[in-house]
């Protein structure tokens, strides 16, 4: 079932910051972890990406640096901050009740609940 993309516009930072408190990363790894992960739910264009991470290194959430690849190319990593985990940690918090509310509506109510 392909994903209603309204539903994914408030969740991008929290994902990108999720796979970086994991290890540092380039943008491919970023797009394609995310896919991987989701099973192609999630496949984040380098349009969509790099707005995230461009306003998440302004707000010192992460920072990027260079670094050159074995094959010669230099590549753009980043890595989370401690600001950022804790962005992060606030993101999830706000996710599972957000989830937890959502589910208590979709769920049927019995007859002694009503």
């Amino acid at each position: 079932m392909k994903i209603d993309k309204s539903l994914l516009s408030g969740s991008h930072a929290m994902l990108v910051l999720s796979l970086l408190s994991e290890r540092e990363k380039y943008g491919y790894q970023i797009i394609t972890e995310l896919a991987l992960r989701s099973d192609d739910t999630f496949q984040m264009k380098e349009g969509t990406l790099y707005p995230i991470l461009h306003a998440l290194e302004k707000d010192k959430c992460i920072e990027g640096f260079e670094q050159t690849a074995p094959t010669g190319r230099v590549r753009r990593y980043y890595r989370i901050t401690p600001k950022g985990l804790a962005l992060l940690d606030e993101k999830q918090a706000m996710w599972a009740e957000f989830t937890e509310k959502v589910n208590a509506v979709m769920k049927p109510m019995t007859p002694s609940e009503v």
